[in-house]
């Protein structure tokens, strides 16, 4: 069993419940666990102990950063012509016949250069929620992607089943039959869902959106993660088109359609909840319902703010997301963290939301929305997701306050990410995959779309 020590940290950022900040920080860990954190000094004896010593001089140390919404297969989508002013609703009818054009090498290669840029990020656990599946995709696309990285990954089983046709907004070439959803998705739980601590993949139920599925699929989803113990996702309040469609077509606000069909919980996170009302606020604390917090996407397709502190302060679990590429068109989860902070200051003053805050939803708010009370936090039992930044180069540079400005004056990226104790980033650059094979992968599938369109 090697032990690994991380020593003098300019500042150790524990997470923990006295929210500890040590100087001179130091973390030990083996077998993918931690077991010891305190000053380098309190932790001398291990230290010669260490079958590998890395110093973290003139850097921060924080848990792995959480991602908790993505639709990773929108990566190869980026900036794209037609959709770039519009908002969600006809954003998505732009995408609709570019994303129907898909093969599987297209899903992994999407997959792949998400989770690489959001590793480079310092991202260690990611959800992934992937509703379309043409021309022979399935969930193992994104699957064998993340495994090739090497950060944890949530993936989550989606679906389309309301087209056109039957008044929702996606194509009919797109939709599936409820039978065949609610089927892949007990094959997939069966074969890949690990409920176990320290679980690599997870699998979880997510229809996609009060638009494009019904009531029947989103009851049925339900009851099949609960009888299976999987986690429920979905969109939900994204935007004012998405709460009209809700009262045009269900005669209830969005809070009310979830609670009505069994989507409220500790088992269930919604995407965005941009548009929520006081009473769904309540109904979310209440229920201890999570949310999924997009701020840049929200900004780039006009969304709205997200009322995010009246949630925190009401006990709502949050975490940040930072959605598809298509319509945030980056993957960088501390810049994510930095907007959340910027939107709520914007509306409620500049002591309206903290830089610790923000961090604290990047990482434990995040892992706890998620169901992970093994990850978010640096203390001796839970799992080694280790985050170390460097905060001496020309980004960060300046900051008095080393754990604030990672926030407020980010790194371009991680220097070193530790997953499971093992390393995925290590000065800056990937471990476990070439760079030159992802960019590759995506340049090919990219160039195919892009003759197609």
């Amino acid at each position: 069993m090697s032990l690994t020590v991380i020593t003098h940290a300019d500042a150790l950022v524990c997470m923990d419940d006295a929210r500890r900040e040590i100087a001179d920080g130091a973390i030990a860990f083996r077998e993918g666990m931690i077991c010891a954190v305190g000053t380098t000094t309190d932790l001398a004896p291990l230290i010669e102990q260490a079958d590998e010593a890395i110093d973290a001089r003139g850097c921060v140390v924080t848990p792995g950063l959480v991602n908790t919404h993505h639709h990773l297969y929108q990566t190869l989508t980026r900036a794209l012509p037609g959709a770039i002013n519009a908002p969600l609703f006809g954003w998505l009818k732009t995408l609709y016949p570019i994303w129907a054009r898909y093969r599987p090498q297209d899903v992994f290669a999407a997959t792949q250069l998400g989770l690489a840029e959001l590793a480079l990020s310092g991202c260690s656990l990611s959800s992934d929620h992937l509703y379309l599946f043409p021309d022979g995709v399935t969930l193992e696309d994104s699957i064998h992607a993340a495994q090739g990285i090497g950060i944890r990954f949530h993936a989550t089983r989606g679906a389309m089943s309301v087209g056109e046709s039957d008044g929702g907004l996606p194509p009919d070439s797109l939709v599936e039959r409820e039978p065949a959803i609610l089927n892949d998705a007990i094959r997939l739980i069966d074969r890949y869902h690990d409920a176990a601590d320290g679980a690599m993949l997870r699998i979880g139920v997510a229809p996609c959106s009060p638009f494009s599925v019904s009531q029947g699929l989103m009851r049925d989803a339900a009851l099949l993660a609960r009888d299976k113990g999987v986690m429920l996702h979905t969109h939900l309040a994204e935007d004012a088109d998405d709460v009209a469609f809700s009262l045009a077509r269900f005669g209830c606000r969005p809070g009310q359609y979830a609670e009505n069909l069994g989507w409220t919980g500790p088992d269930v996170w919604h995407a965005h909840c941009v548009q929520l009302d006081g009473q769904e606020i309540d109904l979310f604390a209440r229920t201890r319902t999570g949310i999924a917090h997009c701020p840049g996407s929200n900004c780039r397709l006009g969304s709205g703010i997200a009322p995010v502190r009246a949630m925190v302060d009401r006990g709502v679990p949050v975490g940040l997301g930072v959605d598809g590429s298509a319509s945030n068109d980056s993957g960088h989860l501390l810049n994510e963290a930095r907007q959340a902070l910027l939107m709520q200051r914007a509306i409620g003053g500049p002591a309206a939301f903290d830089p610790r805050q923000a961090l604290y939803l990047a990482t434990r708010g995040g892992a706890a929305v998620l169901g992970r009370q093994d990850c978010g936090s640096l203390e001796p039992g839970k799992r080694a997701d280790i985050a170390i930044w460097d905060v001496s180069d020309i980004p960060s540079m300046g900051a008095w306050d080393k754990v604030a400005g990672l926030i407020l004056s980010p790194p371009a990226g991680v220097l070193d990410l530790i997953v499971e104790g093992r390393a995925v980033v290590r000065e800056g650059e990937l471990v476990r995959v070439q760079r030159a094979a992802v960019l590759g992968a995506a340049r090919q599938s990219l160039d195919r779309l892009m003759a197609l369109a």
